[in-house]
């Protein structure tokens, strides 16, 4: 039982967002005594300090919580300097939808379905990958034509553009959304 307190406190660390006090942990686990608590704590605390390994458990703020090596921060900016999610404007989402929703599709048709031009979101779009140039429409000008990337889906946690919401579904959220303000 003693292994799976440890493996318990370790999972609770884990996800608490703020450092988890050992008070907050022992209210929680009635069922073991606090002696156990404490001492499956400083364990735990013990292991991932002397084990050498990319995370450890620190003590800070009144309670435990997961933090990275110190030798290995500069990697870690890096890291979250290369991942650093930007949150997209209003116009840059509402093109981006559009794009979703009626790929492939060109500018001209984004513009015409959202009233304004796009362009400046669309640039936006493209540095951040969100979606890509496929190619050339067989028509006057040969505007290029625009799809989503695989980056997109990942972005908003799809698996395919099929778990995109339906438009019944979406009309439904907004209906919702309106009854309850």
């Amino acid at each position: 039982m003693k292994k799976d307190l440890k493996n318990i406190i370790e999972a609770f660390i884990f996800v608490s967002i703020d450092p988890l006090s050992l008070d907050k942990i022992k209210d929680i686990l009635k069922e073991f005594p606090d002696k156990e608590i404490e001492r499956a704590a400083a364990e735990l605390t013990e292991y991932y300090s002397e084990n050498k390994r990319g995370i450890t458990i620190i003590q800070a703020s009144g309670g435990y919580l997961f933090a990275t090596q110190n030798e290995y921060d500069v990697y870690i900016k890096r890291l979250l300097k290369h991942e650093k999610k930007q949150k997209l404007s209003r116009e840059s989402l509402e093109t981006l939808s559009t794009i979703a929703y009626h790929q492939p599709t060109t500018l001209a048709e984004i513009s015409a379905i959202r009233g304004v031009d796009a362009s400046h979101c669309l640039k936006t779009l493209l540095e951040k990958k969100l979606i890509k140039i496929v190619g050339r429409k067989k028509s006057p000008g040969k505007p290029l034509i625009y799809r989503t990337t695989k980056h997109f889906l990942a972005y908003f946690e799809l698996n395919s553009l099929e778990d995109l919401p339906s438009k019944e579904e979406i009309e439904k959220i907004i209906a919702e959304k309106y009854e309850e303000e």
